[in-house]
């Protein structure tokens, strides 16, 4: 089986290190092309304006000057000889639950793999920076018994699977649940002003704390609850319902 590994927190990044140890009971073909630097929220952007530089940093490990999008299409087309069985993006540092998927620079490199007809799959530890513990050991310890079943399990093309990890010791984990997509109650988006040193504003994105409400059978839910969530998302965007009512309000 050869398997292509990227992410979105970069060729140097500690999950990547993790994701590599959870390939490695699976196969010895792995393949690594990620950003060169943190390409967090980057969402499924591709790079349009400028050109993208690939560093090659050993025997089938390669970084991209740009986005996890590029990196996996630079793999695909460039990096690799013959198309991989399976892509694994990953291990990303913080959670890729509800709508965040949608920023979610990790989730878009599987989206990427998946748009390619490659089975792929997206993996995030859920953080606690209060934690005494190695933030990483939920998906150390359960990363390859989460993604073993998702190898052969037959799932429809344009479709990815995205894993998360919760932010406690493998030992506490609860199990694995296969649930739906949740939705965080409001955007968790904060925007921070400030003044460079000639006195213009700047703006500065961030994150803060967020309340949601769990709904039964979501990602959410199964997180807070102490299990890895394995959600399967579709790239099919369409509100078919809605197909229906807005064709009569076309008719003439």
């Amino acid at each position: 089986m050869r398997i292509l590994l990227t992410n979105d927190d970069g060729i140097f990044a500690p999950g990547l290190e993790v994701l590599e140890d959870i390939a490695a009971q699976f196969s010895d073909d792995v393949w690594i092309c990620a950003p060169h630097e943190e390409q967090s929220g980057a969402g499924h952007s591709l790079s349009l304006n400028a050109p993208v530089r690939l560093h090659k940093h050993g025997p089938r490990r390669f970084s991209v000057t740009g986005t996890p999008t590029d990196a996996v299409t630079l793999a695909l087309r460039k990096v690799m000889d013959s198309p991989p069985d399976v892509i694994l993006s990953g291990v990303n540092r913080g959670a890729n639950l509800g709508d965040d998927i949608t920023y979610s620079g990790t989730v878009s490199a599987a989206i990427e793999g998946a748009l390619a007809g490659i089975r792929s799959i997206a993996l995030s530890q859920v953080y606690d920076r209060g934690a005494n513990h190695e933030q990483f050991d939920a998906a150390r310890q359960w990363g390859a018994r989460a993604v073993a079943p998702l190898l052969d399990t037959p799932l429809p093309s344009r479709t990815l699977v995205n894993v998360n990890f919760p932010p406690i010791t493998g030992a506490a984990v609860a199990g694995i649940r296969a649930v739906r997509q949740g939705f965080h109650d409001y955007s968790r988006g904060s925007v921070v002003e400030g003044k460079d040193p000639r006195g213009l504003p700047y703006y500065w994105f961030g994150l803060h704390a967020i309340e949601h409400t769990l709904d039964h059978g979501t990602d959410l839910e199964a997180i807070d609850e102490g299990f890895v969530s394995v959600t399967p998302l579709q790239l099919d965007l369409t509100h078919h319902a809605s197909i229906g009512a807005l064709a009569e309000r076309y008719q003439t």
